[in-house]
């Protein structure tokens, strides 16, 4: 009856809010209050102030309306039904779709048909999306987590835009790395001597087992490597090389010899010695085919007579030509930069090819067109550069495209207008900027030429559908994944939380309380200056030190390859349910999971082999399936020590249920206080936990987390399945504060999935909709996440819906363009910009 009660208040509702007016403001009195009265009055008034809430001054419809917070979290606990409490009498659905009526019509002022898309923020790209894009406008990867400082979070993600300060550390880097990402990526020449490269593993023995990149004196070997070249010509040959012997002499001796085909190039003695380099360098002409470079060692001393070792290792081979100009050709990345096969020869075609080369960087760069006056200071920047005695054109170019990839125009994201549709209060944003949206919503980085082509024709909005289709095919949405489940289910914590194995073991065999003690006599023998140790104290003190050099690695390590697999089930399941569209909720309940022979076996279940993670069937009675039991969330909810089914409960109910428990008071006492009260035994983590929410401070609070959080104690801190803990059974049986009782974890997630299961669609939407606008959600954007709740109920849940309800959603496709929050657009690239001292 709960259930068909709730999705039964998705019709009404929507039946109400297709009315004109479903509650006047005049009507205020005689609908909405009485309702108030009856439902609200008993805890929430002068006589009985719960919470620190009172309604009873909510007399008249003028009264409070304003106080936005106050109504969004009444909206919230009514539709969550966390208020009225479970054993209260509560609202009907056509009530409780009245109420939910008026507070958005009369409260938040939200018009249905042109909702408030929010504020514009001028967002700079994260560290991630600046990677990401200088790698697609350039060619070159540049590894923005070493180079820049991390980014602020806000709303549990790093790109929002109210959060993304930028300090003068943070510009003066970004010079920086303008300067060397440009000198790596742009050719400052237009052509240059063809070169093939190879390392020393690239030549291998017969049989394949031997390369070149490390052979002992004392092992003969013969390794080679192919070179092809399609033109005769006379080619350079260049090898580089070490003797790398041990700190102490070794009598090792070899001859090398390198062959090009039959002929010898070079043979010689090397003897033992630490690090010598060796060079070489040949001028050979040769006509087109295949050509075998041999290196052979030959062993001088038998390898009884070795002492320590010594090395011959092939680093570097460059085969280089042919050497006459007419065969040069353009250098790696040029055609990305230059379309012509030369710069022109005149300072007038130069000024307009270089006008015409950086129109086409700046479009892609500034993620729109850029203006003429801006192309026009960038000619001069690059006419500048290339005028200097000795620099090419390519070089002055370079020093252009400086400027555009360290000015604000490049590292925010300005958005515009959209043209002909009125200057009105909210505007749709112009096609440039919708592409934008999208590509940093599904890709992380810039839009591709398909984006940015439509946008200019203006076809982008008419073609969303494909277009999301075709990005999601694409292997750039991988970021997507990577970088909402990593941050929405804080899967990106997972390799860095510590947690310890030992002591996680010990306790559930409840041996942790032993090995305290020992740890603390320990300590205090050993703190205690030696001539003051008596004789037994010695032999006790002796005694611990043995036991410790005896205790063996605990029998469970949560290694890196293990975090890692757990970190990619997660991840996975979430691609699986987005790229099959499959039903959202399969994220909380299903009967599969993403598993290789390693994590399979940290689970428990069979018949799972090999290192490839893949989706796996599991178990009828497997507790197992969806992210609430994934290693990866135990263990981001876990103490380094023991479980938390405070986090546990705390991360339920904010990435979940989408219901975060108000912060703790400051004065709050641990829980291992509340652990000293049991005087003669060890007492079970619930048992600690009853009495802490005993106390009135904590109660209100625990009773929210803690059954959500109990429910997972069967998992360990490791993510392992355990029925006991301290020698005593695991009691995950529990009840909602909606209510609904459970037995154990399984019954608990079919209770999500189902009963739970609009609170959970809710939750992600807002989740998604935060990351996509980079902006927290706020009382105006009730309708639409509204919108996409019931979007999803209609279309069962499927991973589609809730796609293209943030996509085509007002605030995705619109922006506010009013007083204060319209946006600014950043300055223009300048000479300043372009230069290479440092800026303050």
């Amino acid at each position: 009856m709960r259930n068909s009660w709730r999705f039964q208040s998705i019709a009404v509702m929507g039946c109400l809010m297709g009315a004109s007016r479903v509650v006047a403001a005049d009507d205020f009195a005689s609908t909405i209050q009485p309702l108030i009265e009856n439902y609200c009055y008993d805890c929430h008034s002068d006589d009985t102030i719960k919470g620190n809430v009172a309604f009873d001054d909510v007399k008249a419809h003028g009264n409070r309306v304003g106080d936005h917070d106050f109504w969004l979290k009444v909206l919230k606990n009514l539709r969550a039904e966390v208020m009225p409490p479970a054993k209260k009498p509560r609202p009907t659905a056509e009530e409780q779709a009245k109420i939910a009526a008026w507070i958005k019509r009369e409260v938040f002022k939200i018009d249905p048909q042109n909702p408030d898309p929010g504020r514009v923020t001028l967002r700079r790209l994260n560290r991630v999306e600046y990677q990401n894009t200088i790698r697609d406008l350039m060619g070159v990867e540049f590894r923005a987590f070493e180079e820049f400082p991390p980014d602020d979070t806000g709303y549990g993600f790093d790109n929002i835009g109210d959060v993304l300060t930028t300090s003068p550390l943070l510009l003066e880097k970004y010079m920086e790395a303008a300067e060397a990402i440009v000198g790596r990526a742009v050719p400052a020449v237009s052509r240059i001597v063809a070169e093939q490269t190879a390392t020393g593993r690239d030549f291998k023995g017969a049989d394949g087992g031997v390369t070149a990149a490390n052979i002992s004196f004392y092992k003969a070997a013969t390794v080679s490597r192919l070179f092809k070249t399609e033109q005769a010509g006379e080619f350079r040959l260049r090898i580089g090389a070490s003797v790398n012997g041990a700190f102490d002499f070794d009598p090792g001796r070899a001859r090398i010899t390198f062959r090009l085909g039959e002929k010898v190039l070079v043979a010689e003695e090397h003897k033992w010695q630490d690090r010598k380099v060796v060079n070489y360098e040949f001028t050979e002409t040769l006509a087109p085919g295949d050509h075998l470079l041999t290196m052979v060692l030959e062993p001088l001393v038998p390898v009884e007579q070795k002492k320590t070792s010594v090395d011959f290792r092939l680093s570097s081979v460059a085969l280089q030509g042919p050497l006459a100009r007419e065969h040069w050709r353009h250098p790696p990345n040029y055609e990305r930069f230059f379309p012509r096969d030369e710069p022109p020869a005149s300072a007038k075609e130069r000024r307009k090819y270089a006008a015409e080369v950086l129109t086409r960087f700046v479009t892609r760069a500034f993620r729109r067109p850029a203006d003429d006056k801006t192309i026009t200071k960038l000619a001069g920047i690059a006419a500048a550069g290339y005028s200097q005695p000795g620099k090419t054109f390519e070089a002055g170019v370079a020093r252009a495209m400086v400027a555009v990839i360290a000015s604000p125009r490049f590292l925010f994201r300005a958005e515009e207008s959209e043209a002909g549709t009125g200057r009105g209060q909210y505007p749709l944003v112009d096609e440039y900027a919708l592409a934008s949206r999208l590509s940093y919503f599904l890709w992380s980085t810039m839009p591709d030429d398909e984006l940015l082509a439509l946008a200019a024709r203006h076809e982008l909005r008419g073609n969303l559908a494909a277009q999301l289709k075709r990005m999601l095919a694409d292997r750039r949405s991988n970021e997507f994944v990577e970088n909402f489940v990593g941050q929405w289910l804080q899967t990106r914590d997972i390799e860095g939380i510590s947690i310890n194995e030992r002591s996680v073991l010990a306790r559930d065999a409840g041996q942790d309380r032993e090995q305290e003690k020992s740890r603390a006599r320990f300590a205090e023998l050993r703190d205690l200056p030696p001539e003051q140790l008596t004789a037994d104290q010695k032999k006790e003190l002796e005694e611990f030190r043995a036991s410790f050099r005896r205790r063996r690695a605990p029998t469970v390590e949560l290694s890196g390859e293990l975090r890692r697999a757990m970190r990619r089930e997660t991840e996975m399941m979430f691609d699986h349910v987005m790229r099959e569209d499959r039903n959202i909720v399969e994220l909380i309940d299903c009967d599969y999971g993403f598993l290789n022979e390693r994590l399979a076996m940290h689970y428990g279940v069979a018949g799972v082999t090999g290192d490839e993670l893949r989706k796996v069937a599991l178990p009828p009675d497997s507790p197992r399936g969806g992210v609430l039991t994934a290693g990866s969330v135990l263990v981001v909810t876990s103490n380094p020590t023991r479980t938390s089914p405070v986090k546990r409960g705390v991360f339920l109910l904010d990435e979940i249920l989408g219901l975060p428990a108000p912060p703790p008071p400051g004065d709050v006492p641990l829980l291992e206080d509340s652990e000293k009260e049991f005087k003669d035994r060890t007492p079970s983590l619930r048992e600690t936990l009853e009495l802490h929410r005993s106390k009135p401070l904590c109660k209100s609070c625990h009773d929210r987390m803690d059954p959500l959080g109990l429910a997972l104690e069967n998992f360990n801190a490791l993510g392992m399945w355990r029925t006991a803990e301290r020698g005593q059974p695991i009691a995950p049986a529990g009840q909602l504060i909606t209510g609904e009782k459970f037995g154990e974890i399984r019954e608990l997630k079919r209770i999500l999935a189902t009963d739970r299961r609009l609170d959970f669609y809710r939750c992600l939407s807002e989740k998604l909709l935060t990351y996509a606008l980079g902006r927290g959600i706020e009382y105006y954007d009730t309708q639409t996440v509204d919108d996409i709740v019931a979007r999803l109920d209609r279309e069962q849940g499927k991973f589609s819906a809730l796609l293209v309800g943030i996509v085509e959603s007002a605030p995705f496709q619109k922006r506010r363009e009013t007083g204060e929050h319209a946006s600014v657009r950043p300055p223009e690239p300048n000479q300043r910009l372009a230069k290479t001292s440092k800026q303050p």
